[in-house]
């Protein structure tokens, strides 16, 4: 469905000056990924179902499972496994279990590493980085756990538009959750623009499908309706990385639709943004 040609009212930050100042008098000088990571890391076994798995990810707000196989960490189960390798292809959670979808081996980084060396490896792999000390697992970094960190370098200077998907997917209040969450399996993406009257409205996530779906365990097969984030918060396109990453810190948020002339014209993701850092 392509984005109407009428003006977009979208929630456009308008103080994104003001909080990227205060952001940045606040940022402290993480150098390694000790400093950055997340230290309580939860996990599942490979005989976990996808069910259960789902259920524990939507009730914490986390995207992932660190799995377990006698006491050593072998995997990793995300939000993009479920919706890519389970519910894009219609099948129901708790006929899998974790074994047969997670993603491994796992990629680990030493805590001493730079949160550049930590960017570049999350870039390379595409995955989120389990942290070790001394041969022990000691906590995770997520691109959520980087851009609360970009350091105002050179790198993150660049513009967002250089690294934003162009593509936007869309659906309507009307779309079953089931179909919303195909599409979003189908399209390897984190998000889709919600429509209201043919206009953008809001945006339904990954987080959205696990912490108000499948941790609740409400039916799929309804119409999505109200159940979606809104308003839709945006940014102009032309603004940097940093503040790009400023905004989604402030706003707890991982991805941004981008606006120019009052039309949405790309959505830039916490990934994009630390692939444009690692560069």
């Amino acid at each position: 469905m392509a984005i109407p040609q009428t003006d977009v009212k979208i929630k456009l930050p308008q103080v994104v000056d003001i909080a990227y100042d205060s952001y940045k008098r606040g940022l402290p000088r993480y150098r390694l990924a000790s400093d950055i990571m997340t230290q309580e890391v939860l996990t599942a076994t490979p005989e976990t179902s996808l069910d259960e798995a789902a259920q524990t990810m939507g009730k914490k707000h986390i995207g992932s499972l660190i799995i377990m196989k006698y006491k050593t960490p072998v995997g990793i189960i995300t939000e993009r496994d479920l919706l890519s390798k389970v519910l894009a292809y219609g099948i129901l959670l708790r006929d899998q279990t974790v074994e047969q979808v997670m993603s491994f081996p796992l990629i680990t980084v030493s805590s001493t590493s730079t949160i550049k060396e930590a960017a570049q490896l999350m870039t390379e792999k595409k995955s989120r980085l389990a942290v070790f000390y001394a041969g022990n697992m000691v906590g995770i970094v997520t691109a959520s756990d980087l851009i609360k960190s970009l350091p105002d370098v050179t790198e993150t200077e660049a513009i967002i538009d250089d690294f934003m998907t162009k593509e936007l997917v869309t659906a309507t209040e009307e779309t079953s959750v089931i179909n919303i969450a195909k599409t979003m399996g189908n399209k390897r993406v984190g998000s889709i623009i919600i429509t209201h009257d043919n206009m953008p409205s809001g945006i339904f996530t990954e987080r959205d499908l696990l912490t108000h779906y499948l941790a609740q365990d409400k039916s799929l097969f309804s119409e999505l309706g109200q159940d979606y984030s809104k308003p839709l918060i945006a940014i102009p396109a032309g603004t940097s990385v940093h503040r790009a990453a400023a905004v989604m810190a402030s706003k707890h948020i991982r991805r941004l639709p981008v606006i120019k002339n009052d039309k949405l014209i790309g959505i830039i993701t916490a990934r994009d943004l630390v692939e444009a850092y690692a560069k």
